[in-house]
Formats: C-alpha cells, sequence, structure tokens
C-alpha cells in the first residue's frame, strides 16, 4: 500500500525526486528544452559516434589509409544530406515523432510499425554501444589487468543514467552538460591543431596520396578501389546514427518547436560532420595505426599532444572526455526510445502502459525497459564494440531509408500544394539512394558477422507488435458492442434536480469517459441495488500521458473533454431519477490520484460505497495482465487500506 512517509518514498524522492504538479502554470517552460541543451540531450549520440564510426571506417581501408581523405568528405557530405532531409521532417512534421511518424503518415501503418520497430531497436543498441564505447575510451587508459572490471563498470553506468532519466530529462541533460563542453573543447584543440600544424607538410601530403591512389589503382584496379571504399563507408555507418534524434524528440523543445528543431540541427551536423571528417582526416595525416589494448583516438591524442609539456594530461583528458561523452550520448536512447515507443503505445502497437508518464512526467516504462535491453545485449556482446556496431548501424539506415523514401512520396504527391516541391525532393531522394546503398551493403556485410541477430530481434519486436494491436483491435470491438447497445437509451420521466443530499446512501462510481462500460456500470449498480442509492457521484481521471502532455493547451483540452463526459453520466443519472454530480482531477497515476480524490468524496459523504467496472476475459492470462492495468482491482486495494467499501462489477468482453 501507498505510504508517502514510508523508507521505499524517502529513497525514491532521494533518487528520483518529489512528484511534480500539473498545475503548475510554468510546468512545460521548466521541463521543455533550449537548443543548446537539446544539442547536448540529442545531439550527444551523435557526436559521440565519432568516437568509434570513424575508426571502424579506417579500419577497413587496411594499407589503403591514403583513401581517407575521400572518406573524410563522404562523410561529412552525408551528415550533411541526411540533416538537411531531417530539418524537412521537422518543417513538415512538426509534432515529432520522426521516422515512426513520417512512415506511417506518408507510407502506412505497416510501413511506420516497421521504421518504429527498427528504431527502437536501435535506440537500445545506441545505448549500449555508446557504454561500450565509453568504457573502452576509459579502460584504454588503464593496465590490461583492469579489463575484467569493464563489463561491471559498463553495467553501473547503464543503472546511473536509468535513475537520472527517471528524475526527468532536463535535470539529466543539465547534469551531463558540463561533461559534453570538455569533449567539444577538447577536440576542437586536438583536431584544430592536428591539421594546422601539418599544413606546412600539406604538398607532401597530398603528393603522398596521389602517389598511393595510383599504386592502389592499378594494384586493385577500379571496381577493387570502389568496392573498398564503399565497404570502409558502411563500416562507419554508426557514425551518423543519433542525426534523426532531434525529429523524433521534438516535444521536449521550448517553443517556437520549428525553429528551435531547425537550430539543434544546425548545432548537430556542423559539429559531427567537423568532428567526424576532422578524425578521419587527422588519422592520415599523422599515421595513426592500431595499437592493442587503445582505441585510434587514444593514439591520435598521444601523438597529437606528444611535444606539448602537458601533453600526456591533455591526451587523458581528451579520451577521458569520450568515454564520458559516451555516456551523454547514451542518453539520446533515454530520451528518443521511451518517446517512440510512446507514440506507438498510443496507437495501440504496444501496451498502454508505455503511454503513461510517472510523476516526474518521464516516461517511466520506456526508461526502465530500455534500460534492461541495454543491459541484455550488453551481457549478450561481452561488451564488444565491433560485434555491437556490427548490429548497430543496418536499423539506423533502416529507419533513414524508410523516411526519405515517405518524404519523396510526400512531396511527389503534393507537389500541386507545395511551391517548394521542387527544391526539397532532390535531396530526399538522393538521402534515399545513399542510404539504401549503405543499408544494402551493411546487411550484406555484417549479416553472417551477427547483422543476422538485428534482423531477428527487429522481426521479432514487429511480429510482437502486430499481435498487441490485433488484441487491442478485438478488446475495442467488444467494447464497441456496448456502445451501440448502451450510448442511446430511451430514457423517459421526469428530471431529478435536486442537490446531492451528503446524508443520503450515495454510490460514487469511477468512470473513464462516456461509454457503453461506464453505463453498463452505471445501470448494473441501479439493477443489484434496487432503492438503495439516492445519489450519484461520478469521478474520473484525467490521466496525463504522452499523447496528452504536448502542450498546456493540450492539457486543457483534455480537461474540458473530461467534464463533457461526466456531464453525460450526471444528465443520464438525473434523468432515471437520482441526484448526481461529478468531480475529477489531471494526474499521471491513476490509482494514486483517483484514491486521494475518493478520499476527499468519501469524507463528505459518509453513506457512500465505491463502484467500478472491470473488464472479464473467458481465459484471461499472462497476455491480459501485460495489455490491461487492471485499474479497478489496484484503485480497490488501496481504498480497502484505508476503509473504504469498494465494489467492483465485471463486465464480460467477449473476444
Amino acid at each position: 500500500m501507498t505510504d508517502e512517509n514510508s523508507l521505499f518514498y524517502k529513497i525514491k524522492h532521494a533518487l528520483i525526486g518529489k512528484p511534480r504538479s500539473i498545475r503548475d502554470p510554468g510546468l512545460f517552460h521548466k521541463l521543455a528544452l533550449i537548443p543548446l541543451l537539446a544539442w547536448i540531450g540529442l545531439g550527444a549520440d551523435g557526436l559521440s559516434s565519432a568516437s568509434y564510426g570513424p575508426e571502424e571506417a579506417f579500419k577497413a581501408l587496411g594499407k589503403h589509409t591514403y583513401l581517407a581523405i575521400f572518406l573524410a568528405l563522404a562523410t561529412a557530405t552525408t551528415v550533411i544530406i541526411i540533416s538537411y532531409a531531417y530539418s524537412r521532417i521537422i518543417e513538415y512534421f512538426p509534432s515529432g515523432g520522426g521516422g515512426y511518424i513520417v512512415a506511417t503518415q506518408t507510407l502506412g501503418e505497416k510501413a511506420g510499425v516497421v521504421s518504429g520497430s527498427a528504431l527502437l531497436v536501435d535506440y537500445m543498441l545506441t545505448i549500449t554501444v555508446s557504454i561500450v564505447s565509453c568504457g573502452d575510451a576509459i579502460f584504454s587508459f588503464f593496465p590490461p589487468s583492469y579489463q575484467s572490471y569493464k563489463v561491471a563498470f559498463e553495467i553501473f553506468a547503464i543503472i546511473f543514467l536509468v535513475v537520472l532519466n527517471l528524475r526527468g530529462v532536463k535535470e539529466s541533460v543539465t547534469i551531463l552538460a558540463p561533461i559534453f563542453a570538455v569533449f567539444v573543447i577538447a577536440h576542437v584543440i586536438m583536431i584544430g591543431y592536428g591539421i594546422f600544424s601539418h599544413v606546412p607538410q600539406i604538398g607532401a601530403v597530398a603528393h603522398a596520396v596521389r602517389s598511393d591512389f595510383k599504386l592502389g589503382l592499378a594494384t586493385l584496379g577500379g571496381g577493387g578501389m570502389l568496392l573498398l571504399f564503399l565497404k570502409a563507408f558502411s563500416m562507419g555507418g554508426g557514425t551518423y546514427t543519433g542525426i534523426e534524434a532531434v525529429s523524433n524528440g521534438l516535444q521536449i523543445l521550448r517553443e517556437p518547436r520549428v525553429h528551435n528543431g531547425k537550430r539543434t540541427m544546425l548545432y548537430l551536423s556542423t559539429s559531427l560532420a567537423v568532428t567526424a571528417g576532422g578524425i578521419l582526416v587527422c588519422y592520415l595525416l599523422l599515421g595513426v595505426e592500431p595499437v592493442a589494448g587503445r582505441t585510434l583516438n587514444a593514439v591520435l591524442a598521444g601523438k597529437v599532444f606528444a611535444s606539448w609539456g602537458i601533453g600526456g594530461f591533455l591526451a587523458l583528458i581528451t579520451i577521458f572526455s569520450e568515454g564520458a561523452l559516451l555516456l551523454v550520448g547514451a542518453q539520446t536512447g533515454f530520451v528518443d526510445g521511451p518517446r517512440v515507443m510512446a507514440n506507438m503505445a498510443v496507437d495501440y502497437w504496444f501496451p498502454h502502459r508505455f503511454a503513461s508518464l510517472s510523476d516526474r512526467f518521464s516516461i517511466q516504462n520506456g526508461v526502465l525497459l530500455m534500460g534492461g535491453a541495454a543491459i541484455f545485449l550488453l551481457l549478450y556482446s561481452h561488451g564488444s564494440i565491433t560485434t555491437l556496431v556490427i548490429m548497430y548501424s543496418i536499423n539506423v539506415f533502416l529507419t533513414f531509408s524508410l523516411s526519405q523514401l515517405g518524404m519523396s512520396r510526400f512531396f511527389i504527391r503534393n507537389r500541386k500544394k507545395d511551391a517548394k516541391w521542387k527544391k526539397h525532393l532532390p535531396v530526399h531522394l538522393l538521402g534515399l539512394v545513399v542510404c539504401l546503398t549503405v543499408l544494402i551493403i551493411t546487411s550484406i556485410e555484417k549479416f553472417a558477422l551477427g547483422g543476422w541477430l538485428t534482423f531477428l530481434i527487429t522481426s521479432v519486436v514487429i511480429v510482437l507488435c502486430f499481435l498487441t494491436r490485433a488484441h487491442y483491435n478485438k478488446v475495442r470491438g467488444g467494447v464497441r458492442e456496448l456502445d451501440d447497445l448502451l450510448l442511446n437509451l430511451p430514457v423517459k420521466g421526469p428530471v431529478n434536480t435536486a442537490p446531492v443530499n451528503p446524508k443520503e446512501m450515495t454510490a460514487i462510481q469511477l468512470v473513464n469517459g462516456y461509454n457503453g462500460f461506464g453505463v453498463h456500470t452505471f445501470l448494473s449498480v441501479t439493477h443489484s441495488f434496487p432503492g438503495v442509492y439516492k445519489n450519484f457521484i461520478f469521478v474520473s481521471v484525467a490521466e496525463v500521458d504522452v499523447g496528452s502532455f504536448k502542450s498546456s493547451d493540450a492539457v486543457s483540452c483534455l480537461e474540458g473533454g473530461v467534464c463533457d463526459c461526466l456531464r453525460k453520466y450526471v444528465e443520464l443519472a438525473r434523468k432515471l431519477g437520482f441526484a448526481a454530480d461529478f468531480q475529477y482531477e489531471m494526474g499521471t497515476d491513476i490509482v494514486q490520484t483517483a484514491s486521494r480524490l475518493v478520499e476527499s468524496i468519501v469524507k463528505k459523504f459518509s453513506r457512500s460505497t465505491v463502484f467500478a467496472g472491470q473488464s472479464v476475459f473467458r481465459q484471461p492470462g499472462l497476455i491480459h495482465r501485460i495489455m490491461h492495468n487492471e485499474t479497478a482491482f489496484a484503485i480497490q486495494r488501496e481504498l480497502r487500506w484505508k476503509g473504504i467499501t469498494t465494489v467492483i462489477l465485471p463486465i464480460r468482453i467477449n473476444i
């Protein structure tokens, strides 16, 4: 039972924070992110991918490192193309949702669920890849004997991020902001000095690249060199993960969201293009080669700062900032993953509980699921970044491809309405070609190496989504039968206009919207207890979930809709001769909010009984407990503990 003075709640409030009030007029302002904080919270994943994406691409070149200059140009160009395309998505789909919403609205629900499922698996891998890369970077400076502690450290890091995100997105971003600043400053110095210190040798470097290119062309042939380049380019696919994060998380940006979203995307694309491209150029200029137990960036930092008096310290700070930023990069998975899941739950592809908000207005269930999945993937891969990157970059390009295909179709279909379609369509078509090329090459190259597992996990998620949707459709079909039967009851007789009398027997009925379910419960009370109750008080909780928590206006609309539904119940009860009234409250937790509200009503109406309806299935099982919250039973347990009589009336759902 709930006791907010218990040790459990004291520990919870210390770790996660005290509940927020939906009535706070400045709540949205307090929770929303300005572009700079959004760059940190949503863009850190993209920027942190420069810690492992360029390395994987450079390693794939083997001895043909002279191609690194072309790889740097291709990487920066690809970042700009994809970022520009997602800026258009922000403009045309300002409600957020990114790839899932775009695919759903432009290609259909089936394409949407494929894109959404791919995104979810991608964000699970985002967390795992970032944390494992964080561990690799930090443990690069420790003796080899410390490697046995790396996985334990990484699991602790995931748990730490789970706790931060349960507190709320803005709090977690603010806490991690200094790490982001150190990374940016350290890498500006490393890349800037690494390139400009070699300006005098630029002619010699260019000559060497030209000579090696001719030699490679003679050795590999044009086709062989192109295939090598494309393989290296695809192996660096992890570099582009996180670019879509801003469009997915648009709802957490401060108004005006489109303007701030585009600005955040500009910050992200510029920083990622410069960092990833600059690191590849520095690899080439300084002749970086793999060293056992160290990342290429650790080797690069050591070479760049070797001649500095405090070079060892600067190299240490640079690589530690990489490891720490990768921790921040994992934050994107915790911000956008639960939000994609919540959007899919609103559309009944996921159990509705994943659209619920905690009393801190975080997507608590989604955060916990993402954290658990990340730990599972970490243990499965034994903390191997190579295995994870192979799994990682496939899904992100599947989502990219669907988004670009959807936007291309969108502009083609709306070419008569949108004067700018000729300007935007070529960008999305180019993005589609690039993303499909990388997706196909990556899938072929990496399928046998572990890519098959990504396809398997994503396929399982897609199947589960369709099974979930089918179940909810069946339940809604059963509920619609009640609506058709009971919502238009012919009621005759004088209307009772008397006010509710606290001294009379009172039935307090919990309802959720005006529907056949609630009317059935009301009629069951009147039929089962004829002449007993003179008053009816209809009680409802306006649940604030992801679907409604978009702005203060949306919350006001939710409140107005709840009041309209309750008035219909009051009107029905009065037509049947009862004195009736209604009360409601807003909240994120239906059970706690409803029990507090009922408790306050019972103090005034002491001769009262609480009634609630509960759907009953012929053969209930685990699936029903997962899909349905059984809210009535949870409220009954709370009220019984408080000594309030609560009766649950069964309503059969024939499925």
